[in-house]
């Protein structure tokens, strides 16, 4: 088995096989209508062995929705839901049933067990998987579907509770020989309460919610002031997006790594541990960049936790998919923090590296089938590594949300051993209602370097245009040194980046690559400007089409650039250096391959107007630059600069969202650092507080997504 295993996950990564999904909509004619195209590798399947449901409801959104291949291979018809906004959306054009259960709220749709369990009726539904989030560990909602004979695809009620209380699991972990983190072992009932455990445990604590994951509910406290704050924050995050405001404090482990063991188990009593995947790269507690096997692990190490996880699993007759979660410190040591009894966001990094398909898993285990593979059969195969794409402004804290609709997008299939996992297509709407992700772009190599130059030239081929989106941040990430040698923690991001993330620092052989490219792109429209339908057009006054002089304003330099046309090849003198810029000049493509002299490069030209200015994407990082003639640029000197707005009394969202609290009101004094109001977008509440003391004069609180603004306040 364990060859055959093997040789099933080194023949899927090398022969990757392509499917186009899609799918017929019945408008005022029938039409066969493209909704996206996804690289899969085939896993490991028994034909002979019967077909486990025929009909299986997805009760989620978005990307995990919308990855369906399992149930299309064992011929399993799918049911998707959707709300009020999003009849049209890419996991609803997916199914073979879709059921609007609500309005776009989650509280009103997508947490409305009512409104599902009705869909569950009207479609007849066999089998309910609720992906991540959710209703995915909610006791309530599983104990209703066993109660109407409808199989829950996960774990009995029995383990819900037990591992999605992380109170009652930190009990049950000790009894089960687990490491476990010091802290406060029951509920905290009020913030005076959460000051006083705090002060005994000794800070710094963490305070988070009792129910959920995903990094909502989760706040560190460094003093009782922060205590207080955080106390408030985690519970109305975990009421909002667990229906459970119940906290626990425990003692904060400063700098570690967050490292998980993936387990699966069945009912029979079999339980294996799939490895480990290390996901310290985080913003706000919440995984921005996996990778599996982690590269701090040793042998001996990772036996002991996966032995763990399994210990754990079986205390609590766990039977499906689940995810161990530890925090490992410098010395190796490790401290349960949390069990997952659902589908991981990041479990694709899993199956690459062992073969195993684990949504097939789970629904083979809910069926009551035992597990195929023994612990000696789970390889290591390669490397595997997940960024996520996130529509969020990675310059202001690592990332605030974005909203707006994608005016152009393009998942870059094209490259090998690369797998995009989205829910969502050109056209598609992000909205302040749910999680910001993208999608989960996921690379595979035969060792990590390999898999971290794939994902390098996937972000760079990655094309999103009509929201802010996170990728810059991720490709600084994955080529920074520290991570590259596996340097990684919990606090990398506020470590590397102490000041904030400003974008990739070019270098100076950089910076003349970028302005080379620039003029080239600037030259390929001029000259292209001169033909009409294929040939030249007359033009009034001849162009020296040996030699052009041009200036280039980037950031806060201007450089002066000498540049000539051979062909496809631009010859651009910049700084001293000439450099020869190659390329097909597509400029209608939003990808364009040039290359420098030998050297290749991926760059996507944003935008460009008549004025001279262009935004170009370069090494993952959005540049603007202006190129004008000589000319224009001894005469730009004499224009009058637009004076810059003084926003200093105006305390302004850096988000879209909805307020959900106000703190002053007209006429209030109000302090520097006091709170103003508090703004909820994407499942996060946010304090936005004063930056400078003053009076409230007005407030403009027209911030909800209705509005489609950003809510201000005058000070």
């Amino acid at each position: 088995m364990a060859a055959s295993l093997r040789q099933v996950v080194a023949g899927s990564w090398r022969q990757p096989q392509r499917y186009l999904l899609a799918l017929q909509c019945a408008t005022h004619h029938t039409r066969w209508c493209l909704i996206t195209s996804r690289t899969f590798y085939t896993a490991e399947y028994d034909p002979n062995e019967k077909v486990t449901f025929e009909k299986l409801l997805i009760a989620n959104r978005g990307e995990i929705a919308s990855d369906d291949k399992t149930c299309k291979k064992r011929a399993i018809k799918t049911v998707a839901l959707c709300t009020d906004l999003s009849a049209g959306a890419v996991h609803v054009k997916m199914a073979d049933e879709a059921v609007c259960v609500g309005p776009a709220p989650t509280s009103k749709s997508y947490l409305n067990m009512d409104a599902i369990m009705e869909a569950i009726k009207k479609t007849r539904a066999q089998a309910v998987h609720p992906g991540y989030g959710f209703l995915s560990e909610n006791k309530e909602f599983a104990r209703r579907l066993a109660s109407e004979g409808v199989t829950f695809i996960g774990p009995d009620t029995h383990a819900i509770q037990a591992m999605g209380d992380k109170i009652e699991s930190k009990l049950l972990a000790k009894n089960a020989k687990v490491n476990t983190i010091p802290g406060f072992d029951g509920v905290v009932k009020d913030a005076d309460e959460a000051v006083r455990i705090a002060r005994e445990i000794g800070y710094p604590v963490m305070i988070k919610a009792s129910a959920g994951g995903g990094g909502k509910g989760m706040r560190i406290a460094w003093n009782d002031e922060e205590t207080r704050e955080g106390f408030r924050f985690s519970s109305q995050e975990a009421a909002s997006s667990f229906g459970d405001d119940r906290l626990l404090i425990e003692k904060f482990i400063d700098n570690p790594r967050h490292i998980e063991i993936q387990v699966l188990a069945d009912k029979h009593d079999n339980a294996l541990w799939l490895n480990e995947r290390e996901c310290s790269i985080q913003r706000r507690n919440q995984k921005v960049v996996e990778e599996a096997p982690s590269t701090f692990l040793d042998p001996e190490t990772r036996r002991a936790m996966g032995e763990q996880a399994v210990a754990l699993a079986k205390a609590v007759k766990y039977s499906s998919a689940g995810t161990v979660e530890f925090l490992v410190d410098t010395k190796k040591s490790f401290y349960f923090l949390e069990m997952n009894t659902r589908l991981q966001v990041e479990h694709p990094i899993t199956e690459c590296i062992t073969g195993l398909d684990l949504v097939q898993e789970m629904i083979r285990v809910a069926k009551g089938y035992p597990l195929r593979h023994k612990q000696a059969d789970i390889p290591i195969n390669g490397w595997a590594v997940e960024c996520r794409v996130y529509a969020e402004d990675p310059y202001k804290s690592f990332g605030l949300p974005s909203i707006g609709r994608l005016s152009q997008y393009q998942e870059p299939l094209h490259v090998p051993n690369v797998r995009v996992d989205s829910g969502i297509q050109e056209g598609s709407d992000i909205s302040i209602y749910y999680d910001p992700m993208i999608s989960k772009l996921i690379t595979y190599g035969s060792d990590r370097a390999e898999a971290l130059q794939r994902m390098e030239e996937a972000l760079d081929n990655y094309v999103i245009r009509g929201v802010t989106h996170n990728i810059a941040l991720l490709r600084e990430v994955i080529i920074h040194p520290r991570f590259v040698q596996g340097d990684v923690s919990t606090k990398f991001l506020p470590d590397v980046y102490p000041d904030g993330f400003k974008g990739h620092k070019l270098t100076d052989l950089e910076k003349r690559e970028l302005l080379a490219i620039a003029t080239s792109l600037y030259m390929a429209e001029q000259l292209r400007s001169q033909q009409f339908l294929g040939s030249p057009r007359i033009s009034l006054a001849k162009l020296d089409l040996n030699n052009w002089e041009l200036s280039i304003q980037l950031g806060d330099g201007t450089y002066p650039v000498t540049v000539s046309n051979n062909g496809s090849t631009f010859s651009v003198e910049v700084d001293g250096m000439k450099l020869n810029v190659t390329s097909e000049w597509n400029l209608a493509s939003p990808l364009l391959s040039v290359t420098i002299d030998g050297t290749q490069r991926t760059i996507q030209c944003l935008s460009r107007d008549a004025a001279g200015n262009i935004s170009i994407q370069f090494l993952g990082t959005v540049y603007k630059l202006r190129i004008l003639t000589k000319l224009a640029a001894e005469l730009s000197k004499y224009m009058p600069e637009k004076a810059v707005e003084d926003t200093t009394s105006i305390l302004r969202s850096p988000m879209p969202g909805v307020v959900v609290a106000v703190s002053v009101k007209p006429a209030d004094l109000v302090s520097e650092g006091q709170e103003v109001c508090v703004i909820e977008a994407m499942k996060m509440q946010n304090s936005m507080i004063a930056a400078k003391t003053g009076k409230a004069t007005s407030k403009n609180l027209r911030g909800s997504w209705q509005h489609a603004g950003n809510p201000s306040c005058n000070l």
